[in-house]
Protein backbone atom coordinates (compact mmCIF):
# COMPACT_ATOMS: atom_id res chain seq x y z
CA UNK A 1 0.00 0.00 0.00
CA UNK A 2 1.70 3.14 -1.04
CA UNK A 3 -1.21 5.98 -1.13
CA UNK A 4 -3.13 6.91 1.96
CA UNK A 5 -6.75 6.55 2.52
CA UNK A 6 -9.05 9.07 4.31
CA UNK A 7 -12.44 8.50 5.34
CA UNK A 8 -15.27 10.66 5.75
CA UNK A 9 -18.59 10.97 6.66
CA UNK A 10 -20.96 9.60 3.68
CA UNK A 11 -24.01 11.61 3.97
CA UNK A 12 -25.89 14.54 6.05
CA UNK A 13 -24.66 17.60 7.52
CA UNK A 14 -21.32 15.75 9.26
CA UNK A 15 -20.48 15.06 5.64
CA UNK A 16 -21.02 19.12 4.47
CA UNK A 17 -18.84 19.99 7.71
CA UNK A 18 -16.53 17.98 7.16
CA UNK A 19 -15.73 18.84 3.38
CA UNK A 20 -15.97 22.34 4.29
CA UNK A 21 -13.36 22.12 7.01
CA UNK A 22 -10.62 20.57 4.43
CA UNK A 23 -11.92 23.23 1.87
CA UNK A 24 -11.23 25.65 4.25
CA UNK A 25 -7.67 24.72 4.74
CA UNK A 26 -7.25 24.18 0.76
CA UNK A 27 -8.07 20.82 0.44
CA UNK A 28 -11.28 20.41 -1.40
CA UNK A 29 -12.90 16.85 -1.23
CA UNK A 30 -14.28 15.70 -4.84
CA UNK A 31 -16.96 12.82 -5.04
CA UNK A 32 -17.23 12.34 -8.79
CA UNK A 33 -19.57 9.61 -8.54
CA UNK A 34 -22.22 11.77 -6.63
CA UNK A 35 -23.96 10.86 -3.37
CA UNK A 36 -24.13 7.43 -4.07
CA UNK A 37 -20.81 6.74 -4.99
CA UNK A 38 -18.48 5.64 -1.91
CA UNK A 39 -15.34 6.67 -3.40
CA UNK A 40 -13.79 10.25 -3.67
CA UNK A 41 -10.44 12.44 -4.09
CA UNK A 42 -8.71 14.96 -2.82
CA UNK A 43 -7.65 18.00 -5.85
CA UNK A 44 -4.43 18.05 -6.17
CA UNK A 45 -3.42 14.76 -4.05
CA UNK A 46 -3.41 11.88 -6.27
CA UNK A 47 -1.94 9.73 -3.52
CA UNK A 48 -4.90 10.47 -1.14
CA UNK A 49 -7.95 8.32 -1.99
CA UNK A 50 -11.45 9.30 0.13
CA UNK A 51 -14.24 6.65 1.00
CA UNK A 52 -17.39 7.95 2.24
CA UNK A 53 -18.41 5.83 5.25
CA UNK A 54 -20.85 5.81 7.51
CA UNK A 55 -19.38 7.65 10.60
CA UNK A 56 -19.53 4.64 13.17
CA UNK A 57 -17.90 2.18 10.54
CA UNK A 58 -15.59 4.76 10.23
CA UNK A 59 -14.72 4.63 13.64
CA UNK A 60 -14.58 0.97 13.53
CA UNK A 61 -11.58 0.55 10.36
CA UNK A 62 -9.77 2.96 11.86
CA UNK A 63 -9.43 0.62 14.99
CA UNK A 64 -9.39 -2.68 12.57
CA UNK A 65 -6.16 -0.64 10.99
CA UNK A 66 -7.82 -0.52 7.39
CA UNK A 67 -8.05 3.14 7.10
CA UNK A 68 -5.61 5.45 7.71
CA UNK A 69 -7.09 8.73 8.32
CA UNK A 70 -10.83 9.35 9.69
CA UNK A 71 -13.68 11.70 10.38
CA UNK A 72 -15.75 10.48 13.20
CA UNK A 73 -17.02 11.30 16.56
CA UNK A 74 -14.83 10.46 19.69
CA UNK A 75 -18.09 8.50 21.05
CA UNK A 76 -18.05 6.36 18.51
CA UNK A 77 -14.29 5.94 18.79
CA UNK A 78 -14.81 4.94 22.84
CA UNK A 79 -18.30 3.04 21.87
CA UNK A 80 -16.79 0.61 19.49
CA UNK A 81 -14.50 -0.92 21.02
CA UNK A 82 -12.88 -0.43 25.09
CA UNK A 83 -9.04 -0.29 23.49
CA UNK A 84 -10.74 2.05 20.74
CA UNK A 85 -8.71 5.32 22.30
CA UNK A 86 -5.33 3.53 22.44
CA UNK A 87 -6.16 2.47 18.80
CA UNK A 88 -5.86 5.67 17.36
CA UNK A 89 -4.50 9.39 17.50
CA UNK A 90 -6.17 12.61 17.35
CA UNK A 91 -4.57 14.39 14.91
CA UNK A 92 -7.34 17.65 15.48
CA UNK A 93 -10.29 18.29 16.75
CA UNK A 94 -12.70 19.66 14.18
CA UNK A 95 -15.20 21.99 16.31
CA UNK A 96 -18.30 20.86 15.04
CA UNK A 97 -20.69 17.76 16.01
CA UNK A 98 -20.67 19.01 19.94
CA UNK A 99 -22.29 16.31 21.94
CA UNK A 100 -22.01 14.84 25.89
CA UNK A 101 -22.56 11.31 26.57
CA UNK A 102 -25.05 11.99 29.43
CA UNK A 103 -26.25 9.92 32.42
CA UNK A 104 -29.76 11.06 32.97
CA UNK A 105 -32.77 10.51 35.99
CA UNK A 106 -36.31 11.24 36.03
CA UNK A 107 -37.04 14.76 37.63
CA UNK A 108 -38.70 12.93 40.18
CA UNK A 109 -35.71 11.22 42.00
CA UNK A 110 -35.15 14.54 43.89
CA UNK A 111 -32.70 12.77 46.38
CA UNK A 112 -30.33 11.35 43.39
CA UNK A 113 -28.15 14.42 42.06
CA UNK A 114 -25.11 12.89 41.70
CA UNK A 115 -22.93 9.37 40.59
CA UNK A 116 -22.68 8.23 45.00
CA UNK A 117 -26.24 8.68 45.12
CA UNK A 118 -26.95 6.63 41.85
CA UNK A 119 -24.75 4.18 44.11
CA UNK A 120 -26.83 3.87 46.66
CA UNK A 121 -29.89 3.80 45.01
CA UNK A 122 -28.80 0.85 42.58
CA UNK A 123 -27.11 -1.21 45.70
CA UNK A 124 -30.67 -1.48 47.28
CA UNK A 125 -32.97 -1.81 43.96
CA UNK A 126 -33.29 -4.90 43.76
CA UNK A 127 -34.12 -5.51 47.51
CA UNK A 128 -36.64 -2.82 46.69
CA UNK A 129 -38.19 -3.53 43.30
CA UNK A 130 -37.33 -7.48 43.06
CA UNK A 131 -35.32 -6.21 39.95
CA UNK A 132 -32.35 -4.54 39.04
CA UNK A 133 -31.91 -0.89 38.26
CA UNK A 134 -31.89 -0.56 34.27
CA UNK A 135 -30.03 1.71 32.17
CA UNK A 136 -31.19 2.26 28.35
CA UNK A 137 -28.72 3.25 26.10
CA UNK A 138 -26.84 3.10 22.75
CA UNK A 139 -23.71 3.33 24.63
CA UNK A 140 -23.33 0.00 26.13
CA UNK A 141 -19.25 -0.29 25.99
CA UNK A 142 -19.27 3.68 27.85
CA UNK A 143 -22.12 3.04 30.39
CA UNK A 144 -19.96 -0.04 31.34
CA UNK A 145 -16.77 1.47 31.55
CA UNK A 146 -17.42 4.25 33.39
CA UNK A 147 -20.08 2.58 35.61
CA UNK A 148 -17.34 -0.06 36.76
CA UNK A 149 -14.90 3.36 37.68
CA UNK A 150 -17.54 4.63 39.65
CA UNK A 151 -18.11 1.11 41.11
CA UNK A 152 -21.62 0.27 40.35
CA UNK A 153 -22.08 -3.04 39.28
CA UNK A 154 -25.90 -3.67 40.46
CA UNK A 155 -27.69 -2.92 36.55
CA UNK A 156 -28.59 -4.05 33.30
CA UNK A 157 -28.35 -2.50 30.38
CA UNK A 158 -31.49 -2.45 27.74
CA UNK A 159 -30.14 -1.68 24.31
CA UNK A 160 -32.10 1.53 22.89
CA UNK A 161 -32.76 1.27 18.98
CA UNK A 162 -35.12 4.37 19.27
CA UNK A 163 -35.87 7.39 20.87
CA UNK A 164 -33.60 6.41 24.50
CA UNK A 165 -35.19 9.37 26.58
CA UNK A 166 -38.71 7.55 26.38
CA UNK A 167 -37.36 4.57 27.55
CA UNK A 168 -38.08 5.81 31.52
CA UNK A 169 -41.85 7.02 30.48
CA UNK A 170 -42.52 4.06 29.06
CA UNK A 171 -41.10 2.09 31.60
CA UNK A 172 -38.47 0.03 29.17
CA UNK A 173 -35.87 1.39 31.77
CA UNK A 174 -35.68 3.91 35.03
CA UNK A 175 -32.73 5.51 33.74
CA UNK A 176 -30.85 6.12 30.47
CA UNK A 177 -27.44 7.08 28.73
CA UNK A 178 -27.38 9.10 26.07
CA UNK A 179 -26.16 11.60 23.83
CA UNK A 180 -27.49 15.49 24.01
CA UNK A 181 -26.17 18.53 22.87
CA UNK A 182 -28.36 21.06 25.04
CA UNK A 183 -30.65 18.76 26.84
CA UNK A 184 -33.68 20.52 25.91
CA UNK A 185 -35.13 16.91 24.49
CA UNK A 186 -34.31 15.47 27.82
CA UNK A 187 -35.90 17.98 29.84
CA UNK A 188 -38.93 18.04 27.69
CA UNK A 189 -38.73 13.99 28.48
CA UNK A 190 -38.67 14.84 32.57
CA UNK A 191 -35.02 13.95 32.45
CA UNK A 192 -32.08 15.51 34.75
CA UNK A 193 -28.86 14.79 33.95
CA UNK A 194 -26.73 13.92 37.12
CA UNK A 195 -24.65 16.93 38.13
CA UNK A 196 -21.76 15.07 38.06
CA UNK A 197 -23.19 12.69 34.70
CA UNK A 198 -21.25 13.78 31.65
CA UNK A 199 -19.52 10.72 31.26
CA UNK A 200 -17.58 12.16 27.47
CA UNK A 201 -17.42 15.18 26.02
CA UNK A 202 -17.04 14.39 22.65
CA UNK A 203 -16.98 16.06 18.67
CA UNK A 204 -15.56 15.19 15.33
CA UNK A 205 -12.60 14.62 14.87
CA UNK A 206 -9.90 13.64 12.31
CA UNK A 207 -7.84 10.91 13.70
CA UNK A 208 -5.02 8.53 12.56
CA UNK A 209 -4.76 5.02 12.79
CA UNK A 210 -2.26 3.35 15.12
CA UNK A 211 -3.08 -0.01 13.70
CA UNK A 212 -2.38 0.88 10.51
CA UNK A 213 1.08 -0.04 8.03
CA UNK A 214 3.15 3.31 8.80
CA UNK A 215 6.17 2.42 6.83
CA UNK A 216 8.52 5.86 6.14
CA UNK A 217 7.11 6.52 2.65
CA UNK A 218 3.70 6.74 4.08
CA UNK A 219 4.44 8.50 7.33
CA UNK A 220 5.93 11.13 4.99
CA UNK A 221 2.44 11.78 2.90
CA UNK A 222 0.99 11.25 5.81
CA UNK A 223 2.97 14.55 7.34
CA UNK A 224 2.81 16.50 3.85
CA UNK A 225 -1.03 15.89 4.26
CA UNK A 226 -1.11 17.05 8.00
CA UNK A 227 1.13 20.02 7.68
CA UNK A 228 -0.73 21.15 4.73
CA UNK A 229 -3.86 21.35 7.31
CA UNK A 230 -1.71 22.54 10.13
CA UNK A 231 -1.87 19.22 12.32
CA UNK A 232 0.85 17.13 13.75
CA UNK A 233 1.00 13.50 13.02
CA UNK A 234 0.70 11.40 15.97
CA UNK A 235 1.48 8.15 15.08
Amino acid sequence: MTGLTLAVPSKGRLEEQTRDWFAGRGLQITRPGGARSYLGAIEGHPEITVRFYPAAEIARELIRGTIDLGVTGLDLIHETSETGPQAVSTVAELGFGNADVVVAVPDSWIDVTHFHDLADVASDFRSRHGRWLRIATKYITVTRQHFARAGIAEYRTVESLGATEAAPASGVADIIVDITSTGSTLAANGLRILEDGVMLRSQACLFSSRAAEWPPERRSMLADLLGALGASPGV
